[in-house]
């Protein structure tokens, strides 16, 4: 066999491997693949978003009945082609203006389940997108939706995947998982006492880590490479991440289920770990505890089981564990939900995220990062400039009123049938209360409350993370999202805004719950520009550990430098500080 004709079956075979591997043995069509639980058909997009996409991919056994509160455990096999055409439910959940409605989309019912129960407990399914090629080997980007740990949903229209499969030439995957407490409790009632990892009360992160191992056993089947996965999340999302690059059971596990990590506007920081004053990332096990046990109380007096506290605990102690278990199983989630938003956001324990239980996540996780007790891969960390402008009910913490006039409901209206386009549709003094403006009054103004805001909240667990993560190893980036061309009012109102970040990375526009706020026809040749770039770093990071590409301008330098994302309406700008 001569040079030209050896290569030329080489190059043959290549082609024929590399389909073979992106299309699964035995596939029919580019959109059906067999993993390790069964076939899924997915949908051929390639006409319309350039892509193969599979919805609703059942990663763990519907967590109901026995199931809830309990590790997740392996889907049922299926033996008929299972269609992955439609996103899964969306996890339980008290209805907000950051998660799903009625119907497991962003619509007007988002808007009218406000505070009700919405969601359901038959939830753990992922989401797969991958260019429409025969191309295998891609990198992973798997992400983990925000909300506070309470809600979130991987069919916000924010999070399709699409658009950034496309421009990284990656496969995107995204995460449904438990969610408040559903997701994250710790209750002594449901502790066996054999099985420490289902003790910890980290249900969710668990999800996370089943979701991973789905990735890595089965990925390849869809193009992708489970030695080159990026695990990703923003907000809540990142404080997911932090916490499972530092878990016990990633850091000693084997495989390796995620090869880097881009954690954005969170962080994993205690209040011990930070100045006076700040506002921490993480609560220690004991507000877990205290909100465990004052769900179980409260529920009993809401149900007439008792009286008040203390019959209560009497009622408790008379029972067998195994049956206040059952009791806790048999109630609906909207009874639960209704007993936290009426009993214990009062308390101050509505609130729900990782628990450092010492086994899933460690008690103290900047501790074991200084101890160099992590997963050490390349981070790509971010933030937005205004990320408080998104919490103004929060200035009451400075001691002055509420930064914003509109209820929740009111927003939502507003925003769902704004016209960028148009003339505003309101004023700012609609918006924001006189005591902030003009918002740019020194000290006083939205911007200046708002600044300082930021810097007791996001900045103090930002800088915390970073600089032990930085103290073990040199691969750490940084970016800081600084776009805030808005149409008037809202570019004042929002800025760079918490999460606004988001629509960039993922290159969606619309619609979605800011889209009509932000996006209009005079800004979208920047905001395009700015968008590629970012997509285009990400999917750098993604294939090496290093987000520089060409497509930046300039070089990205290692923190505690920063990048800076910007964009006039016409141009994107891109700077280091």
């Amino acid at each position: 066999m001569n040079a030209s004709v050896r290569t030329g079956w080489l190059l043959a075979a290549c082609v024929v491997l590399s389909v073979h591997s992106a299309w699964g043995a035995g596939a029919q069509s580019p959109a059906e693949r067999r993993t390790e639980f069964g076939i899924v058909i997915g949908s051929e997009e390639s006409a319309t978003t350039g892509t193969y996409a599979w919805k609703g991919v059942p990663y763990a056994k519907p967590p109901v009945g026995e199931l809830r509160w309990k590790a997740p455990v392996d889907p049922q096999p299926w033996t008929a082609p299972r269609p992955t055409q439609q996103f899964g439910n969306a996890c339980v959940q008290y209805g907000r203006i950051y998660g799903p409605g009625a119907n497991n989309r962003y619509d007007a019912t988002i808007g009218t389940t406000l505070n009700q129960a919405v969601g359901s407990e038959d939830c753990l399914y992922l989401n797969i997108w991958r260019p429409a090629s025969p191309q295998g080997g891609l990198p992973v980007i798997v992400f983990v939706y925000g909300g506070s740990n309470v809600s979130g949903y991987t069919a916000d229209p924010v999070y399709d995947g699409a658009a950034l499969a496309n421009s990284t030439n990656a496969v995107v995957v995204t995460v449904n998982y438990r969610l408040g407490i559903f997701g994250f409790l710790n209750l002594p009632q449901l502790k066996s006492g054999v099985d420490a990892i289902e003790d910890s009360g980290n249900f969710a992160l668990l999800d996370l880590l089943k979701a991973l191992t789905f990735v890595n056993r089965n990925i390849a089947r869809f193009g992708g490479n489970p030695a080159k996965v990026t695990l990703m999340g923003q907000s809540a999302g990142a404080i997911d991440v932090y916490a499972l690059l530092t878990s016990p059971l990633v850091v000693g596990g084997h495989p390796k289920l995620f090869h880097r990590a881009v954690p954005l506007s969170g962080g994993i920081s205690l209040a011990s770990n930070l100045p006076p004053g700040r506002i921490p990332t993480l609560s220690p096990a004991s507000i877990a505890l205290a909100q465990g046990n004052a769900l179980l109380v409260n529920q009993l007096v809401v149900d007439g089981l008792a009286t008040d506290t203390a019959s209560a605990q009497a009622y408790v102690a008379s029972h067998t564990p195994a049956q206040i278990a059952e009791y806790l199983r048999s109630k609906s989630p909207a009874s639960l939900l209704s007993t936290l938003l009426t009993r214990l956001a009062a308390l101050g324990l509505a609130g729900s995220g990782p628990i450092p239980d010492g086994t899933v996540l460690p008690t103290d996780p900047i501790a074991a990062i200084n101890a160099g007790d992590y997963l050490r891969v390349p981070v790509l960390a971010g933030n937005t400039r205004d990320e408080a402008k998104l919490f103004p009910t929060f200035l009451t913490l400075l001691g002055g009123p509420s930064g914003r006039l509109v209820s929740d409901a009111q927003l939502f209206a507003i925003q769902f049938n704004y016209d960028p386009d148009a003339p505003p549709q309101i004023t700012i003094e609609q918006w924001i209360p006189a005591f902030y403006l003009p918002v740019t009054t020194p000290a006083t103004g939205f911007n200046a409350r708002t600044d300082l805001l930021n810097s007791i909240f996001f900045i103090p667990s930002r800088d915390n993370v970073l600089d032990a993560l930085k103290r073990q190893q040199p691969e750490v980036w940084y970016y800081r999202f600084d776009w805030d061309e808005e149409p008037a009012p809202f570019n004042d109102i929002y800025g760079a805004a918490h999460a606004f970040d988001l629509a960039f990375l993922f290159g969606n526009f619309g619609p979605s719950l800011f889209a009509k706020v932000e996006f209009s026809t005079a800004n979208r040749p920047g905001r395009l520009e700015l968008s590629e770039a970012m997509m285009q770093s990400l999917g750098a990071f993604a294939r090496t550990g290093d987000p520089n590409t060409p497509t930046l301008g300039v070089t990205w330098p290692l923190w505690p430098a920063m990048l800076k994302f910007d964009a006039t309406p016409t141009h994107k700008i891109i700077s280091v500080e």
